[in-house]
């Protein structure tokens, strides 16, 4: 079965073409290291919680967007071989690709799926 990377980030608004090329810049690099698709989801019906809510886990601020994006890998080992190889590519330096966005607000983790459910 697969594995997946997530990741919440509060992008400012108007950065939202900076984003997209942003990521369009480094997402090739997850992809030639072994990702099989990777997602940048652009916020759209993102409702404020009565505990908690994707704003305020990124903490959100009023001109800020919430953007939801995952990288699907084969397996775990590929992941972790490729991101091994992805955080040492020069392509993904902040120089070279700088971040849109406040990265120390950036949530992340890696998931093992446990059901996986597809219309053929």
């Amino acid at each position: 079965m697969s594995y997946i990377d997530g990741f919440v980030m509060a992008v400012p608004s108007a950065n939202k073409d900076k984003f997209i090329q942003h990521a369009n810049s480094g997402d090739s690099v997850f992809m030639e290291y072994g990702a099989t698709r990777v997602l940048e989801c652009w916020g759209d019906d993102v409702p404020d919680g009565k505990v908690t809510d994707f704003r305020r886990a990124v903490q959100a601020k009023g001109d800020e967007t919430v953007v939801f994006s995952w990288i699907e890998w084969p397996d775990k080992s590929t992941r972790d071989s490729g991101m091994e190889r992805v955080m040492k590519d020069p392509r993904m330096s902040p120089e070279s690709n700088p971040m849109p966005f406040d990265g120390k607000r950036l949530i992340y983790g890696g998931f093992a799926p446990v059901v996986e459910l597809r219309k053929n």
